[in-house]
């Protein structure tokens, strides 16, 4: 059981850590509606992560992503094609990265969200959880990672389960601390909003480095 959430730990951090839905919530909390929005885009998020998860685990488990506990060939030809997919969007991003303070803009539909209603939010945050390039190569190849372990069908929803709960840490986060910081909360998420729009290509650079590396050398093991 251990071993399976260990072999997701790594793609949850890499979705969490996801600048700009983090940003767009911290934006949500700041308008009217933020008390209900906020956690329906949370709601949302940990729904899609769950539901693309489930379909590539259902699938990979139909095609026997693991024969007596080592992965199948097609497994490791997948993990290898999502680690090189990531190193090329880490390059990408590292040549966007910005230095200068607020010049990283929100696309403009995101800063939209504020007047939508929850069910509406909710919607796109189920879409934002695995639409963007990075997070989709991350929730494909957590599914892949926990499928290759042969474990037991329990076991393996039990690590799905684990694995959106940590992807969802990024955009919870600051729902949390709009309910539990008081007065100061806005204060904090400002901090947080003026830093990821001050650094999302940079982390998001790295964090497709460490992932994309890590799905290549456990390939190569494979």
């Amino acid at each position: 059981m251990g071993e399976v959430i260990v072999q997701a730990l790594p793609f949850g951090i890499g979705v969490a850590l996801s600048p700009f839905p983090i940003v767009g919530v911290v934006l949500l909390l700041a308008t009217a509606k933020g008390r209900s929005n906020g956690p329906a885009f949370v709601i949302g998020w940990l729904v899609g992560i769950s539901l693309v998860g489930g379909i590539v685990l259902a699938v990979s488990d139909a095609e026997d992503a693991s024969k007596n506990g080592v992965a199948a060939a097609w497994v490791i030809w997948l993990k290898i094609a999502l680690g090189a997919l990531l190193l090329l969007i880490a390059v990408w991003q590292w040549k966007r990265r910005r230095s200068d303070e607020g010049t990283a803009k929100m696309p403009k539909w995101m800063r939209l969200l504020d007047h939508f209603s929850p069910s509406k939010v909710a919607g796109a945050g189920a879409v934002l959880s695995s639409a963007p390039p990075k997070n989709a190569l991350l929730v494909i190849g957590a599914a892949a990672a926990i499928a290759q372990t042969g474990a037991s069908t329990a076991s393996q929803i039990l690590a799905l389960t684990v694995f959106a709960g940590i992807s969802s840490l990024g955009v919870g986060i600051p729902v949390a601390i709009y309910f539990g910081a008081g007065e100061g909360a806005q204060q904090i998420l400002d901090g947080l909003r003026r830093w990821i729009a001050r650094n999302n290509n940079a982390i998001i650079s790295v964090l497709s480095v460490v992932v994309g590396v890590k799905l290549i050398a456990d390939a190569i093991r494979g």
